[in-house]
């Protein structure tokens, strides 16, 4: 597990690509923020975390599967995840941050240009 990157993952240099491309200026993974927040946008009071689908246990996602072997370990180190991202996502929101997130399955080829466009327009609103 020593070789799993948690930053500059492809998922996230896709998003990271395409705001730079369309103006949008914006510091990554801020310390100082709950989280650690793949994305910040300041300007927006912003952030974007890019989740991977296994490791956040994306639901009906066909990117996740508990692996058959060590189960329950792994359940509960993806359930702690979900927790640590329940609780940081609130911890943004009563701070006055728009929490967006993406999951690594909408980022694939063929869903990443409507999954790209609708981040557009969320930010917009």
């Amino acid at each position: 597990m020593s070789r799993i990157r948690s930053k500059d993952t492809k998922p996230e240099l896709i998003v990271r690509k395409f705001l730079f491309s369309r103006g949008f200026r914006y510091k990554l993974h801020d310390k100082s923020l709950a989280g650690k927040p793949d994305i910040v946008l300041p300007k927006y009071k912003t952030v974007i975390f890019v989740h991977g689908c296994f490791w956040h246990g994306h639901e009906g996602c066909r990117y996740f599967v508990v692996p058959k072997t060590r189960t329950e370990w792994w359940l509960n180190k993806i359930n702690t995840n979900i927790n640590k991202d329940a609780a940081s996502v609130s911890r943004l929101r009563e701070a006055g941050w728009k929490v967006l997130t993406l999951w690594e399955c909408d980022l694939r080829k063929n869903t990443a240009d409507s999954t790209l466009d609708n981040l557009l327009k969320e930010l917009h609103t």
